[in-house]
């Protein structure tokens, strides 16, 4: 094994993995450097996720390295693992995934209280999170009284307030309207540069991954230069590509 850069906070190399025999990564390599916003493009079904499960820590990859400031993540051990993704990572799916039980403002304080916060101290934090996503007036609804974009908008405030070292963002505005959209990105992206948080965002919107500082493209699990997606009226499915080198 050879160490990844000093100033790259993720560095993967040669990821293979397959799904039920069919390949969802093949040979993706990739370096993200601390506090950078990085948007892995390309469309549906192309890798996007599987490269965020494995950055993650959530699935080790059949071939290939992870590593996090120079620490092997695909030779640890799963509760290594879990702690990892519990103390230094952030996760946004594209559906909001709530503890029911608890209200909008406990989801969102719950992370910090599992780093050790008090309650008090998580609740003021959960609520000023909530408020600048514009979700304060939800913060006593559980997840049953909330509607999917305000369900979403908890989920990422859950993901911001412990102010992760790398939050992994996959497709996170996905349940939301368009006019909705920009607002919690800058909100994100605003928020990860002034806390120096760095972020894998998942995205097939062009309009998305703008707001990024860099893109890397996959297309049918690996490394592209360029996707061109035509309409889909015209050729729906086809995409023209140039392999990276």
């Amino acid at each position: 094994m050879v160490a990844p850069p000093d100033n790259d906070v993720l560095w993967a190399r040669a990821l293979h993995v397959k799904h039920n025999g069919s390949p969802a990564l093949s040979g993706v390599s990739l370096g993200v450097r601390e506090g950078e916003i990085l948007a892995v493009g390309g469309p549906r079904g192309s890798g996007k996720t599987t490269l965020l499960l494995c950055l993650s820590g959530q699935l080790l990859p059949q071939q290939g390295e992870v590593w996090f400031n120079s620490s092997p993540v695909h030779t640890m051990g799963p509760l290594t693992r879990e702690r990892l993704r519990r103390d230094r990572f952030g996760w946004i799916g594209p559906v909001p995934t709530l503890v029911p039980e608890l209200n909008a403002w406990e989801n969102t304080a719950l992370p910090l209280m599992l780093r050790g916060w008090t309650r008090r101290a998580a609740k003021t934090a959960a609520l000023e999170w909530l408020r600048r996503l514009d979700v304060g007036d939800c913060a006593r609804r559980r997840p049953h009284a909330l509607l999917q974009a305000e369900r979403q908008r908890v989920a990422v405030a859950r993901a911001l307030a412990p102010a992760p070292t790398v939050l992994f963002a996959d497709e996170p505005t996905a349940p939301l309207y368009r006019a909705d959209q920009a607002h919690v990105l800058r909100t994100l992206t605003s928020a990860a540069r002034s806390h120096g948080i760095t972020v894998v965002l998942a995205t097939h919107d062009p309009d998305t991954a703008a707001l990024a500082d860099r893109t890397v493209n996959l297309l049918d699990g690996r490394r592209v230069n360029t996707v061109h997606l035509p309409p889909v009226a015209e050729t729906e499915g086809r995409a023209a590509c140039s392999l990276s080198v």
